[in-house]
């Protein structure tokens, strides 16, 4: 068996050392048997229907984020949105997962999402979010904890029929206000935390 993971924009999005989280999920398939093949994509480079098992996207800074908004607002987001409507796995981090929603707002700038998930983000006065982190989580074999670190400057609030991917124990989680962390719908999952 193998599993293909498409890593988007790997070379421009992969702060904080999200890096390892491609090299965890590839170990943890050949732990099993299973042999893992790892591609990147990167801005400009057209992402093949039908080809990933798997799509891994990570963090980055803000200017990262606008060329990487501008080039997933084409034809590549069409294909990764029909990709995780068909039940393709999404693992998005930090600047990944901003990006999921409506709307990433940067003061006077609004940076346009894949609107894949009901969730907008603001650039709002105040600290970064940053430190240790962790969550309660269901995702269908009990509640355990999870635990990583984050550092955002966005709060992202999510819609209404939108599931948390679980429960801040210890950190800030979306938006240092609601107790909550991440998004999760089927088998995609967006989250601030690394590690």
């Amino acid at each position: 068996m193998k599993l293909t993971i498409c890593w988007l924009y790997g070379s421009t999005m992969n702060i904080y050392g999200d890096r390892g989280n491609v090299l965890a999920l590839a170990q943890r398939c050949r732990w099993r048997g299973i042999e893992a093949e790892v591609v990147t994509l990167g801005v400009g480079e057209p992402l093949e229907a039908g080809r990933y098992d798997l799509f891994f996207w990570g963090g980055g800074q803000d200017r990262e984020q606008v060329a990487v908004a501008a080039d997933i607002s084409g034809p590549k987001g069409e294909v990764l949105r029909a990709e995780v409507e068909a039940g393709a796995p999404l693992l998005a981090v930090c600047g990944g997962y901003q990006l999921l929603g409506h709307s990433y707002q940067l003061g006077d700038e609004t940076i346009e999402g894949l609107g894949l998930v009901d969730l907008r983000t603001v650039r709002e006065e105040g600290p970064r979010l940053i430190g240790n982190i962790a969550i309660e989580v269901d995702l269908g074999t009990g509640k355990r904890v999870l635990a990583g670190f984050e550092n955002h400057g966005g709060r992202t609030y999510l819609g209404a029929g939108e599931e948390p991917l679980g429960r801040v124990l210890h950190g800030h989680g979306n938006n240092g206000r609601d107790g909550f962390e991440g998004v999760r719908r089927g088998g995609l999952i967006g989250t601030y935390m690394h590690g």
